[in-house]
């Protein structure tokens, strides 16, 4: 079973967000239809631009913990060495779960 670890952003450059799941698909879609009031939900944050995935769960969430600690200019280099355009991927993968 796979667990990933993702970032979503309002917009290039916007408000980040940094969550692991067991299932992107499911998440991201979670956090785009907003069914409660969250973070996500109050700053548009919807847009998938990056993840990464693990094949356990500790693992995930030690990276998640880490990058978490990371100031917000090393986060936003960890997304344009991926997605330079900020492309929101979220499309991609629910095409192709």
């Amino acid at each position: 079973m796979a667990y990933y670890v993702y970032l979503l952003a309002s917009k290039k450059h916007g408000t980040l967000y940094l969550g692991v799941t067991r299932n992107l698909v499911r998440r991201i879609y979670e956090h785009r239809t907003k069914p409660v009031e969250s973070f996500t939900s109050r700053y548009g944050v919807y847009a998938l631009v990056w993840f990464e995935i693990y094949d356990d769960a500790a693992a995930a969430i030690a990276r998640e913990k880490e990058l978490k600690k990371w100031r917000r200019d090393w986060k936003i280099r960890l997304i344009e060495e991926q997605n330079p355009g900020w492309v929101d991927l979220y499309p991609g993968i629910a095409m192709n779960p």
